[in-house]
């Protein structure tokens, strides 16, 4: 799974300055706390267990030396968490039921138990990208509030040709080469339809009808979201919104 660039971003914010470091563990807090499950069989207490304290502090070690040649970073975090655990779990005479991760996965072959970790990493990383999915659409909830828009609202206002489904990614195409539209947007809390359509040259009318819709696309292109817009993907095409808008 191809890593996200606002990871790599993120942890290099996290190598210089502790504070970004400390949110950085407090928003993948859920991954961490999956991890550590995973070896100690429950899900850890914040404050309580002190496998849970190991594994921050494994991952803040995963931040401090990491680079882009150890791969993906959620799964360089893991087998880091997945070491210091397993050395602490040794020290308390824990996790009898445990092996070294240098050991065979079983008698009759020859491979190192971390190296099955890849295929479980790539679980984690699914479930923090759930996670940032959902963070995403909590931003972008209140976002669209500040239009008196809602997700339900836009599931309904939705264009059902393919005719107008097109035009909306004429007007994304369009706004996002002109960023002043965008601007507008923000400031004045309207869409500015008029600009829109003389510039794209869609009806005024279909303008209208999926004003909700267009305001949205135009948020979330313009505001990162990057799962969101990979979903989008799907339904615009490869390319749409992306280097085209």
């Amino acid at each position: 799974m191809k890593e996200d660039a606002n990871i790599i971003r993120r942890v290099a914010e996290a190598k210089a300055d502790v504070k970004a470091a400390d949110r950085m563990i407090a928003d993948y807090m859920p991954f961490i706390k999956s991890e550590t499950a995973k070896l100690t069989g429950s899900v850890p207490r914040e404050g309580e267990d002190d496998e849970l304290s190991i594994a921050m502090m494994a991952f803040h070690e995963a931040i401090e030396g990491y680079s882009r040649s150890r791969g993906a970073f959620l799964s360089f975090a893991a087998l880091v968490i997945k070491r210091r655990l397993i050395d602490y779990g040794r020290r308390e005479k824990r996790f009898s039921g445990h092996v070294s991760l240098s050991s065979p996965v079983t008698e009759d072959e020859n491979v190192p138990l971390e190296d099955t970790i890849e295929s479980e990493n790539d679980e984690y990383e699914a479930l923090h990208e759930r996670e940032a999915l959902r963070h995403e659409i909590a931003e972008l909830t209140a976002q669209l509030a500040e239009f008196d828009i809602t997700l339900t609202d836009v599931a309904k206002n939705c264009p059902k040709q393919e005719r107008t489904q097109r035009a909306c990614r004429e007007l994304l195409i369009f706004a996002m080469k002109n960023p002043e539209l965008i601007r507008k947007l923000r400031e004045s809390g309207r869409l500015p339809v008029a600009d829109l359509q003389k510039g794209s040259g869609v009806e005024r009318k279909t303008i209208d009808r999926h004003r909700k819709y267009i305001v949205t696309l135009l948020l979330i292109y313009s505001n990162g979201y990057e799962c969101i817009r990979d979903h989008l993907k799907e339904i615009f095409g490869a390319g749409e919104g992306g280097e085209r808008a």
